[in-house]
């Protein structure tokens, strides 16, 4: 299944290939022009990377005016943080951590937010219910992962289609490796029920 969803869903870290030399020099001279204060060279690193960013923060999310936020709000940290890029791995593979964390704390943030509004013995559990599908309606796989509990989808995501190991993911979220596995296991019964209903 996983090969499956990951072919369904755009790659995240690919290996490079040898004719990406030239792009990757490209954005090293992008990268120190925009050090030096050149917005315009910023501008074509933001454009280069702005689409992979928001598929991101949108699934991790499910939510598409979120998603645009969070990217804009990577953007802004990465402009910020700049100098501290090494330019050790590509561009992207360093705005990666940078977008998951912000979503990361953003859902955190929204937690405490719910909770505060909303006291917990008021609570009761949500049902989706049970309605049958059409046989004519066709596989969502987007719709399907922005269904997904908010733990669960963050480490699909970065798992499945992002490629990043347990230990990875738990370095970014600050969750326990285990719970990632756990997370991973539960995102995947979820998924295969809601595709094959």
């Amino acid at each position: 299944m996983s090969a499956v969803l990951s072919a369904a869903l755009s790659p995240g870290r690919a290996a490079i290939a040898p004719e990406a030399d030239d792009a990757r020099a490209e954005e090293r001279r992008l990268v120190d022009r925009a050090r030096g204060g050149d917005v315009a060279a910023f501008e074509q690193l933001y454009q280069r990377n702005v689409r992979r960013i928001f598929a991101l923060c949108w699934r991790m999310t499910g939510n598409a005016t979120l998603a645009e936020e969070l990217t804009q709000d990577t953007f802004v940290r990465a402009w910020e943080k700049l100098g501290g890029f090494r330019g050790e791995s590509a561009f992207s593979s360093w705005l990666y951590p940078m977008a998951v964390n912000l979503a990361h704390s953003e859902r955190r943030s929204r937690t405490r937010r719910v909770a505060r509004v909303m006291p917990t013995d008021d609570l009761t559990p949500f049902d989706k219910g049970t309605a049958p599908r059409a046989p004519e309606a066709s596989v969502d796989l987007e719709r399907a992962l922005a269904e997904l509990p908010d733990g669960a989808r963050e480490v699909f995501v970065l798992h499945e289609v992002h490629g990043y190991k347990h230990e990875e993911i738990a370095a970014l979220t600050g969750i326990a490796t285990g719970t990632s596995k756990a997370q991973l296991h539960r995102a995947r019964r979820l998924l295969r029920t809601t595709l094959a209903g």
